[in-house]
């Protein structure tokens, strides 16, 4: 479906002025300004990285499912928050693993509008993902008593669908505004997938109106959700200062410290990126945030969110050496 919606956009041989040739390619140019073998080392290091994303997350995926002790709402999203993960990763890391193996940098017009679709739909569903599972513990602390039948099942799912699906008319609209712009300069893209900043500091005219799209965007995509979040805790930290008991606090402080260092993590670097004027756009900058919220964050959700819980400690245990016992 989406392949042939960007198909009906490809540029089509001239553009209206003169003979200029329009961009039906583009070069990831990446890494590619470090010698050869710091890439070499790059691409173990990535290489190892996606695996143990795909390894971490996918054990977390599993236990939630087996284990019934960890079948309550906060491990169903947060199940939900590793599919999300392994998705969100692999629409950019397997790309970078083979530039860097190749060295053959080109990506297809149709091939980058596809990937940065489903980069930012899948960018978006963090956004809300994370809000959603700020909700689900301010019920929890907030509101223990009608928790069992405010987050039912049913709810549940529904705010997983709701932050999985919202996004995507959004996003692709967004992508096809961005790739309906004329590319009739440089076809390199120096970023190590395709992004928004980068692809409009290539296109050719006056790009204000994108600009200001981007904006508004990530105020609807990034910045809602953060602020909801943000009251979220403040209301929940509010609730457990009350709390007469001191190891009452430590456990609702303890089940919201995971969660706050991933937020912390995604829309720092998120909001940095998207909410910066084209004008003082960084080549170099771009490149390390994206690294934060394409690869640190969804390295670290397993650790985050296993090393400091002792249901998902002892689920996983249960798990790895069961047939020895």
């Amino acid at each position: 479906m989406l392949n042939s919606l960007f198909s009906q956009m490809l540029p089509r041989g001239q553009t209206t002025e003169g003979n200029l040739s329009s961009v039906v390619a583009f070069v990831l140019l990446g890494f590619s300004d470090l010698p050869p073998n710091i890439q070499g080392f790059l691409f173990g290091i990535f290489f190892l990285i996606y695996m143990s994303i795909l390894i971490g997350n996918g054990l977390i995926i599993i236990i939630t499912r087996v284990d019934s002790v960890l079948q309550t709402p906060m491990y169903f999203f947060i199940a939900n928050f590793s599919s999300l993960e392994i998705c969100y990763v692999s629409v950019t890391l397997p790309r970078i693993l083979v530039n860097l193996w190749t060295q053959d940098r080109s990506i297809s017009w149709l091939g980058c509008a596809t990937q940065m679709c489903f980069f930012l739909m899948l960018g978006a569903t963090e956004c809300f993902l994370l809000a959603v599972m700020a909700y689900d513990r301010y019920v929890a602390i907030c509101n223990p008593l009608h928790y069992p039948l405010i987050m039912n099942h049913k709810m549940c799912a529904q705010l997983a669908a709701g932050a999985w699906l919202s996004g995507i008319p959004v996003q692709i609209g967004q992508t096809c505004q961005v790739f309906s712009l004329p590319f009739c300069g440089s076809n390199q893209i120096n970023h190590f997938f395709c992004d928004i900043p980068p692809l409009i500091k290539l296109a050719c005219g006056d790009t204000s109106l994108n600009e200001m799209c981007v904006f508004v965007v990530a105020i609807l995509f990034v910045m809602i959700p953060f602020l909801f979040i943000l009251g979220s805790y403040v209301k929940i930290i509010s609730t457990i200062l009350k709390l007469s008991s001191a190891r009452g606090r430590s456990k609702a402080f303890s089940t919201c410290s995971s969660h706050i260092i991933v937020v912390l993590l995604f829309f720092g670097s998120a909001t940095i990126t998207y909410l910066r004027p084209k004008s003082i756009h960084s080549a170099r900058t771009d490149k390390m945030l994206s690294l934060f919220y394409t690869i640190v964050t969804p390295m670290f959700n397993p650790l985050i969110y296993s090393l400091r819980n002792k249901d998902v400690i002892t689920a996983l245990k249960k798990l790895l050496f069961k047939k020895t016992v």
